[in-house]
């Protein structure tokens, strides 16, 4: 589903990534970790495929950065959901105009718009919430409208760039469990955190990201014998 093969990539004559090679399966939940400032957005940006490798290829699904048009790129992001630290949800719209808003830019009839946001809302637990602005909620609930916006194109991917950055930890919990229940149906997901405390309270396979490479490490769950 996800392969990096002999990427190299720089940033300002800056080595980030060095010969990093990783391979994601469809269906798979994974941690990538590792320091502020390792190359966490960097490498989920290559998946979106707004950035691009110096050498080597990323292959997303039947994309490959060597080959994929620019006009395909907007193919590619709707079966990619991406979910950012900041939510960054529209401010001069309600929540319900927020997903609508996705479905609308890619020509979706007015019928299917109302069955999909009201979906995507259910199944975040905010379809009451559908008419408040964003201000009007709190960090926790922003968060899973935003889940709600990446998971509304029914994505085979979805991206979560330090989902629970600015949340509180039973929040944080709450925001990774949702994604865990989208993951049980099929959907990969790869969780970008430097939060080791929530990755030790879930069993999934974990990457680090370390010296311009990328690593599948094992952490002690939290529970387990020293």
């Amino acid at each position: 589903m996800l392969t990096f093969n002999s990427v190299d990539f720089n940033y300002k004559n800056q080595p980030v990534f060095t010969d990093l090679n990783l391979t994601v399966d469809q269906g798979e939940f994974v941690f990538m970790i590792g320091k502020s400032g390792v190359g966490k957005t960097t490498l989920l940006r290559m998946i979106f495929m707004d950035l691009f490798p110096d050498s080597g290829y990323v292959e997303v699904g039947e994309y490959s950065s060597e080959t994929i048009r620019e006009s395909d790129l907007p193919y590619l992001r709707r079966k990619v959901g991406m979910i950012f630290q900041d939510f960054q949800l529209l401010s001069d719209r309600n929540i319900y105009d927020n997903l609508a808003f996705v479905l609308q830019v890619t020509g979706n009839p007015r019928k299917v718009i109302k069955k999909k946001v009201m979906n995507a809302l259910t199944e975040v637990g905010l379809a009451h919430k559908q008419k408040n602005m964003p201000h009007q909620l709190s960090g926790g609930e922003k968060q899973r409208v935003a889940i709600a916006r990446a998971m509304i194109n029914d994505p085979f991917l979805i991206l979560a760039d330090e989902p629970t950055g600015n949340l509180d930890p039973e929040t944080s919990e709450e925001i990774l469990t949702i994604l865990r229940k989208i993951n049980s149906r099929g959907t990969s997901v790869i969780f970008a955190t430097h939060n080791y405390e929530l990755v030790r309270k879930f069993e999934s396979k974990i990457i680090k990201l370390e010296g311009g490479k990328a690593v599948k490490v094992l952490i002690k769950r939290k529970g387990e014998n020293d």
